[in-house]
């Protein structure tokens, strides 16, 4: 689907996505990570293998994007995220609407800045942006 899509569209300046298993493919270098509605419909070691795999491919200043619903600080952005979280927890034990604090603490670990850059998007979702910035513990 998505290479018919991007063959389609006529740009010349974007390469197809990598299929990849977050917990366990070595990644190849890139610009920037782009994550769509993973996060919270994954383990979480899911999440923990793509920060880990994210800071090994990325160069400093190096973007990961993350898209979906997100907690701040324990706290739902609105009655739906909750009852969303309660349903796939419901479907899956290990799924669940993440707390974004707990995303960059994680991401802080492994070379990211802590304090993502968020962008409220419709329907209750977020980007969070994180930049690499080189320093890991």
């Amino acid at each position: 689907m998505w290479p018919g899509l991007i063959t389609d569209s006529g740009v010349a300046n974007v390469l197809p996505p990598v299929q990849l298993d977050v917990e366990r493919d070595a990644w190849p270098s890139a610009d920037a990570v782009v994550c769509i509605n993973m996060v919270h419909i994954a383990p979480w070691s899911a999440t923990l293998g793509l920060l880990r795999g994210s800071a090994a491919c990325l160069p400093n200043g190096g973007r990961l994007i993350l898209y979906g619903p997100y907690r701040f600080d324990g706290v739902f952005t609105a009655p739906s995220n909750e009852q969303f979280d309660r349903s796939l927890r419901e479907q899956n034990s290990t799924w669940g609407v993440r707390d974004l604090s707990r995303i960059g603490q994680r991401a802080e670990a492994v070379g990211f800045d802590a304090e993502p850059d968020i962008v409220p998007l419709p329907a209750n979702n977020h980007l969070a942006i994180f930049r690499k910035s080189g320093a890991s513990s």
